[in-house]
């Protein structure tokens, strides 16, 4: 994540001589035909074809300076020929767009994708016609694609309490990716570990003495947090478990340990609060936060472990749109987990482009 882009891509490309190493003995590639392989990269780019784009600049803790500005498909590329694979890249896609198109070929009513796993992105389905910076001929469908990055949202109503702050300024990229650091995987558990330490210095949480472990930024990851806010046991004895064998912290009380939750219900609240405002956000843009005469389906394809495996998280979002969107418009709402569905998706494009597509066609 902070080394050199010459190791980040031979680090790919290595795995990829790995898996296509693994292929079985009933796979055969037809004779003279290149292997084609659609790039999943949850990065901003500028994309110019649908298979190059320059890294604009990184995201959730990555920090490889050589390769911004760089096209990350002819880094790639020159990673698979040091490898000696045979390996064409045919499409660069973002996750969202992954999940997107993954999830339209499963369900022609997906019109948004999210992700909320370690980073939080999103994309939609917009006219081309409603796209100020669209410049050169209009797509035959008349529809466009939107990358949004909204992970790089910032407002002055974004509620950033003092631990967001310095959490941010103590961060890779300072005054960046705000709207991410309040909801995204990668930044929950740390917020709460923030809290819990102001806590631990003015009240004594856990005692007279700050345990050391509760000093080191990020211990404290998202799943950790997630482990201690499912506890369904009277003593809450995970919350205790995990106090001890992550932070150090022995023989806590059970206030203690509800405290811990309590935190951990508001952090995680919050966040989930403020994602399903984005969705909204973006149903308003499209005109689906209002009731329609045809009872128009609108479906959301939704990735990321922390949707997937964070039920409070996950439960609260649902249920604060459909407070939002209120209860008719809501009932035409669905929210569809696309487990993986950014690689299908991937793997989708990248065969809607083959070079070979023209050749079987005639």
């Amino acid at each position: 994540m902070t080394g050199n882009s010459h190791d980040l891509f031979d680090f790919i490309a290595a795995a990829l001589a790995k898996f296509v190493a693994s292929e079985g003995e009933d796979f055969h590639l037809p004779e003279g035909r290149q292997r084609e392989l659609g790039f999943t990269f949850s990065f901003p780019v500028k994309q110019s074809s649908i298979s190059s784009g320059t890294l604009i600049k990184w995201t959730k803790g990555f920090a490889i300076n050589d390769t911004v500005g760089e096209d990350v498909v002819a880094e790639l590329s020159r990673a698979l020929d040091r490898q000696g694979l045979d390996m064409k890249v045919t499409a660069l896609v973002n996750d969202t767009i992954g999940t997107l198109a993954g999830g339209r070929y499963d369900d022609n009513d997906v019109v948004v994708a999210v992700i909320l796993g370690t980073g939080t992105n999103a994309a939609y389905v917009e006219r081309a016609n409603a796209i100020p910076k669209w410049h050169g001929l209009l797509p035959k469908s008349g529809d466009m694609v939107i990358n949004m990055e909204w992970g790089n949202f910032r407002s002055s109503h974004l509620p950033l309490t003092e631990f967001d702050q310095a959490l941010d300024a103590e961060s890779l990229n300072p005054g960046e990716q705000i709207y991410e650091k309040l909801i995204s995987g990668m930044y929950l558990g740390e917020i709460v570990r923030r809290i819990l330490l102001k806590m631990t210095q003015e009240a004594s949480l856990f005692g007279d003495d700050i345990p050391p472990k509760l000093k080191i930024p990020y211990i404290l990851t998202t799943p950790h947090m997630s482990m201690m806010h499912h506890d369904g046991s009277s003593d809450l004895r995970t919350v205790g478990a995990q106090l001890r064998d992550i932070l150090g912290i022995q023989n806590t009380s059970l206030k203690t340990r509800r405290l811990v939750v309590a935190v951990c219900d508001i952090v995680a609240k919050r966040g989930s609060r403020l994602a399903a405002a984005g969705i909204h956000g973006i149903l308003k843009k499209l005109g689906r936060d209002i009731p329609s005469s045809d009872k128009q389906r609108t479906v959301i394809a939704m990735d990321g472990g922390l949707y997937e495996h964070y039920t409070i998280f996950s439960e609260s979002l649902e249920s604060t749109l459909q407070e939002i969107l209120g209860e008719e418009v809501s009932s035409s709402v669905v929210i569809k987990l696309a487990n993986d569905g950014s690689g299908i998706g991937a793997a989708l494009l990248a065969a809607a482009h083959s070079q070979y597509l023209d050749a079987e066609e005639q």
